[in-house]
């Protein structure tokens, strides 16, 4: 299965590649929500792949979303291209996210950043890797000297929610960015180049690979409760688990005064 996902990235990232320098057609699909031909065709080839040789499992994928089938065993989650916006806009921070939850639990995940020829892929128990140089979180212990990412939500009020926990968290760490890519967020908290990375509003296809990725580099990711980051949570925080502590009550300090 693992083999099966880094195929489907790889083909989806060549996709994604050879159309970067041509013209595309881009459409809005919601508030805020953009999508272009390209991520049609990236999910067609990892859904074309997987369901070829996994016709017995389920594929939940943003493009053509349906419902979590809770029946059953295992069920793909599939970004074909995380961080349209960043594409659609010719910025190369955007990246192809495949995860597979067993009776709903996140157990493997495959992050592939086509511009940089990254990698990132994880399997419950055995660790996390990038382009199989195993990873681990970084050992900083002070907030203070921390490199923090988020990223927006569409919806305003969940803007301004996002705003006032900046407004809390920024002036006690040590800088913040924003990525436009929610699935390679974690992946860097994983590899040591973040600290932290949170979401007030993410779906599924978004975190399913991270979560396990962050998790096997030795970090932590739960919703904004501190509770493990399930297919269901819609938000999410990923850190090492030194910082974690520290992260969640800074977040949580603000939704308390909400």
């Amino acid at each position: 299965m693992l083999d099966t996902a880094i195929e489907a990235a790889r083909a989806a990232g060549q996709i994604i590649v050879e159309k970067y320098r041509q013209p595309i057609a881009v459409h809005t699909k919601g508030f805020r929500d953009l999508v272009t031909e390209v991520d049609i065709a990236a999910q067609q080839a990892i859904v074309d792949l997987i369901a070829a040789r996994f016709p017995s499992h389920a594929i939940l994928a943003e493009e053509d979303p349906g419902k979590l089938d809770d029946e059953r065993e295992y069920t793909w989650v599939v970004d074909p291209l995380d961080g349209t916006t960043n594409y659609a806009f010719r910025l190369p921070i955007f990246s192809v996210s495949i995860g597979l939850a067993h009776r709903g639990e996140p157990v493997l995940g495959v992050v592939y950043d086509p511009m940089r020829d990254h990698l990132f892929c994880a399997q419950a128990g055995q660790g996390a890797f990038l382009n199989g140089t195993p990873l681990r979180v970084a050992e900083r212990e002070e907030l203070i000297g921390t490199l923090v990412a988020f990223d927006w939500a569409r919806d305003p009020r969940i803007r301004e929610a996002v705003l006032r926990i900046l407004n809390h968290v920024a002036p006690q760490v040590g800088t913040v960015r924003a990525l436009g890519s929610a699935a390679l967020g974690p992946c860097y908290v994983a590899a040591g180049w973040l600290d932290a990375y949170f979401h007030a509003r993410l779906s599924p296809w978004d975190a399913a690979a991270g979560a396990v990725i962050v998790r096997e580099a030795g970090g932590q990711a739960t919703d904004f409760a501190g509770q493990p980051w399930s297919l269901t949570s819609p938000r999410f925080l990923a850190a090492s688990s030194a910082l974690h502590p520290g992260m969640l009550a800074l977040i949580r300090e603000v939704l308390t005064q909400s």
